[in-house]
């Protein structure tokens, strides 16, 4: 499955919705189309919304997207979570369409929605018949300048979030881990803590902070409006304008984020948790996308990664057997410089410290000669392939634009991607593992199982008769 496929499931998974409907989701998403979309009507409204609208008349169905650009990125210090809880209060409701009526009518006409936050952004869709396209932008315009934030229902709905911190750190050992070794690379830098926040940040979280929040982001000027599917630019653009240009341009967030410090040596730490088996990580701060190393060090991740022909799996699963999983990941589109991390978990029996030099020695191979010809463009063509993939779909399609928009890096970046991907030389991918992967810029995180907690004897009962 292509890469950024799989981190569409991951941010799918974000939101407060069942199983059912991010299921339904997704069988939307993949259901749609063979071939690859055109370039993007591109429009500015008069109070500086980004529109772009993608005609793909293949099928009768279209994806409707709000991108915001605000994220985890966006927050301070002792209030992490912010943007993740206003995404879930994006669907208590408003004057117009009240709470759980939103879903409930994307739904009834046939479509499904749902929203997700990161880093960087939080975006909103619907996913629906393109007959029924001027609904969801009536309703996401409504919500854009008309949310209803109560004290009630947020009391409630921060319950909901920390039961979802919960299942997917508290109790899950390798996302604890993901988690910490963001907190160790990043000390100054809001990438520090994560999207979901700390339980202490969400404890202290307010409605007036939410208020605030919400007045400084969700407006035209820091949003893209995207639709791709079976419509007619010229025709729905009235429409959106007509909906859309009434509600007033709001602050321009300036945000100065103090730059972090270069790392002058290796960090390690050890997350102690119940867990089955070891898993080791290891990030390295790399550059994104207004870097042309970046996107060697996308081909880099997929000759050390990508599929059970990688160097790390015939390395350390298939050979030594020393780890049940093993991969990297990089994604260059991000606002701000990010990680390339390494993975491992290890096998029953197996010793952390064979597994943690096994990825060394891998880094160092690439590091001492460069990857040959075949392996370089066996990578550029899984690249190729992965990208061909997204755009292949309405909705995926619309990510990668919505993405790039909302980083900074701009659309046209989309179409960019292949040309700078197919140029890439190895010893590019050479001299990237060189600059970056070192010891000195290296985080090391490792989780230790905690032995299986013993049962407590049962008291005996006391004879208190007469001998």
């Amino acid at each position: 499955m292509p890469r950024a496929f799989h981190l569409i499931m991951i941010w799918l998974t974000i939101h407060h919705y069942s199983s059912t409907c991010l299921l339904a989701a997704l069988l939307v998403l993949v259901g749609t189309s063979p071939s690859i979309a055109a370039d993007p009507h591109e429009s500015i409204l008069s109070n500086g919304m980004k529109v772009l609208l993608v005609e793909v008349p293949k099928a009768p169905v279209a994806t409707v997207q709000v991108w915001y650009k605000v994220g985890s990125r966006n927050e301070v210090m002792g209030r992490a979570g912010l943007s993740h809880m206003l995404e879930h209060m994006m669907f208590k409701g408003t004057a117009q369409y009240p709470k759980g009526s939103f879903s409930r009518i994307v739904r009834k006409n046939g479509g499904v929605d749902n929203a997700f936050t990161s880093q960087d952004f939080t975006a909103y869709f619907e996913n629906l018949a393109a007959d029924r396209v001027e609904l969801a932008l009536e309703m996401e315009a409504d919500r854009m300048q008309g949310l209803i934030l109560d004290n009630s229902e947020f009391q409630t709905e921060r319950e909901v979030v920390k039961e979802e911190r919960r299942l997917r750190t508290e109790d899950d050992p390798q996302g604890a881990l993901v988690e910490a070794l963001f907190a160790q690379a990043f000390f100054s830098h809001p990438y520090h803590w994560p999207v979901i926040g700390w339980f202490a940040d969400l404890d202290a979280m307010s409605l007036d902070d939410l208020q605030r929040h919400y007045d400084t982001f969700y407006s035209p000027n820091n949003a893209t409006l995207i639709v791709v599917g079976d419509i007619k630019a010229d025709a729905l653009l009235p429409t959106i304008k007509q909906l859309f240009e009434p509600i007033p341009k709001g602050p321009s967030p300036k945000q100065l984020l103090s730059a972090e410090p270069e790392q002058r040596g290796e960090r390690r730490f050890l997350l102690k948790r119940d867990a089955q088996v070891p898993f080791v990580m290891m990030g390295f701060r790399v550059p994104n996308y207004s870097s042309e190393d970046s996107y060697a060090l996308d081909i880099l991740e997929s000759i050390l990664s990508y599929g059970k022909s990688s160097r790390l799996y015939q390395s350390l699963v298939y050979d030594q057997k020393n780890s049940l999983a093993v991969g990297a990941e990089y994604s260059l589109m991000q606002t701000d410089p990010s990680l390339f991390y390494f993975y491992a978990l290890v096998s029953p029996g197996q010793k952390i410290e064979s597994v943690e030099d096994a990825i060394h020695r891998e880094i160092a191979r690439l590091q001492n000669e460069p990857p040959t010809e075949i392996e370089l463009q066996r990578a550029k063509n899984q690249v190729e392939a992965g990208q061909v993939f997204e755009q292949d779909s309405n909705f995926r399609n619309a990510m990668l634009l919505g993405q790039a928009e909302t980083i900074g890096a701009g659309w046209r970046r989309v179409d960019q991607f292949l040309d700078r991907i197919r140029a890439v030389t190895a010893k590019d991918v050479q001299r990237v593992a060189k600059q970056y992967l070192t010891q000195d810029n290296r985080t090391v995180g490792i989780l230790v199982p905690l032995p299986p907690k013993q049962p407590e004897p049962v008291p005996t009962a006391a004879h208190h008769g007469k001998p």
